[in-house]
């Protein structure tokens, strides 16, 4: 039987970007914020947040979350208080912005940084917070209610927002006119994919405005370096792939939502609900990544991706293990991680991309069930 992947990647092909290179041709600019890369920034602001805020691309989320954190910490801060259930990359970006990762405990539902126990921690180290940076699980449509007041009330937020690249809740675009920074990944493997490259947003215009200065090396407007900077530009040639991504960009998270909805119906008609799987929490429409589930809590999540594997069905553990028990972060300040355990445990991330057909989900389903 033939392997089933677990992404499939499907970015657009040259054919339908070749007349944005063609005019990379004509101006001979290539990069430092150049036409294309204008006309992208544009284009994103209007598709994505409704025409809030302001935008800029970085050549990839980690530089982003990097530049994103620098610009707001407070300069006597300690720790950037996180959820360990995400990807290495949000802690490692505090690390080397000087921060120390200090982890919270998700909710069991959703899989973000439960803000009930983020309000004590936060209370507990007062001044020491440089900064507050939760994570949008999976592209979710985080409550940004809490987060919104922290950012008016002076606590520095950075939202990592990795696979939230054209999440909608209700009718606005995922984290329109957000007072904090909003970091998002457009690498090959996300929903809005073009290779590699990043979107640092907010509806405050000099949080972009420092950030854009330090992704060109804190060069002001006279070329003087001012300010800590690095080189986090992106490419004409990524704006290219990402002008004629955005042109299409509604069919292909649509044809992902579609995906994730055969997946739910194959749940309910094999009992796997019943037997207790459980999927997300998942508000608005998201540009799914990949499927997201918590097998039995008898179970282990590790188990069930071997079992796949035997199928010639190819899953992950995203993110199993979790960031509190990985070396680099294993002493890291926590509160209890009852609940991140538990879901690390028994998560399974299921293949999913554009043009999955229902016969292909329904092979996932009987590998699961052992079928």
């Amino acid at each position: 039987m033939r392997n089933l992947p677990f992404l499939k990647p499907s970015l657009v092909t040259l054919e339908s970007y070749s007349e944005y290179i063609n005019l990379i041709d004509k101006n001979q600019v290539y990069s430092n914020f150049g036409p294309l890369n204008t006309l992208f920034e544009r284009r994103i602001l209007d598709r994505l947040f409704d025409g809030g805020g302001t935008v800029c691309t970085v050549g990839n989320a980690t530089l982003g979350l990097i530049l994103a954190i620098s610009a707001v910490k407070r300069p006597s801060g300690r720790y950037a208080v996180m959820p360990s259930f995400t990807f290495a990359a949000t802690a490692l970006a505090a690390k080397w912005c000087g921060l120390e990762p200090y982890f919270v405990d998700i909710r069991a539902d959703d899989f973000c940084m439960d803000t009930t126990i983020l309000a004590g921690v936060l209370d507990e180290l007062e001044d020491e917070v440089g900064a507050v940076v939760p994570y949008a699980a999976f592209g979710v449509g985080l409550d940004l209610t809490p987060y919104r007041e922290l950012a008016e009330s002076g606590v520095p937020v950075v939202i990592d927002a990795a696979a939230s690249a054209g999440t909608r809740v209700g009718n606005s675009g995922f984290g329109t006119n957000f007072p904090g920074l909003i970091v998002f990944s457009l690498h090959a493997t996300k929903a809005f994919g073009i290779g590699e490259g990043g979107l640092v947003y907010s509806g405050s215009p000099p949080l972009v405005d420092a950030v854009r200065r330090a992704s060109n090396f804190g060069f002001s407007s006279d070329r003087e370096c001012v300010t800590d900077g690095l080189n986090a530009k992106l490419s004409e040639y990524g704006a290219a792939i990402g002008l004629a991504t955005l042109d299409v960009f509604t069919d292909k998270m649509e044809a992902r939502w579609r995906v994730r909805e055969m997946y739910i119906d194959q749940f309910k008609v094999a009992g796997m609900f019943d037997d207790g799987w459980a999927v997300q929490k998942v508000d608005g429409v998201v540009p799914c990544q990949f499927m997201t589930a918590l097998c039995p809590d008898s179970g282990n999540g590790a188990e069930y991706v071997s079992r796949l594997a035997q199928a010639n069905i190819d899953a992950r553990t995203y993110f199993s293990p979790a960031c509190h028990q990985q070396g680099n972060f294993i002493g890291a300040p926590r509160t209890s991680m009852a609940v991140t355990e538990n879901v690390s445990r028994r998560v399974v991330s299921l293949p999913l991309w554009e043009g999955m057909t229902r016969n292909e989900v329904d092979r996932v389903i009987a590998g699961l069930v052992g079928e």
